[in-house]
């Protein structure tokens, strides 16, 4: 039978002391409580692509042209 704290933290190289699963529960769980559940999504910017999608372009640019 497993305990609870088996099922949650697994490790899947070396050997982890109980204290070492202790301090990365801790650490994890305080990144976990400092960030707000309902913070407001960032800015994403512009909703056009920043390059060009060459299945638009027509065929054939001319040798001249300043696209090429």
């Amino acid at each position: 039978m497993t305990t609870a704290a088996e099922s949650v933290l697994r490790v899947e190289k070396g050997l982890a002391d109980p204290e070492e699963l202790a301090a990365i529960t801790a650490v994890l769980l305080a990144r976990a409580a400092a960030q707000p559940a309902d913070a407001p999504a960032a800015p994403r910017g512009r909703n056009t692509a920043g390059w060009r999608r060459l299945e638009r372009t027509p065929g054939f640019r001319a040798p001249h042209s300043w696209q090429g």
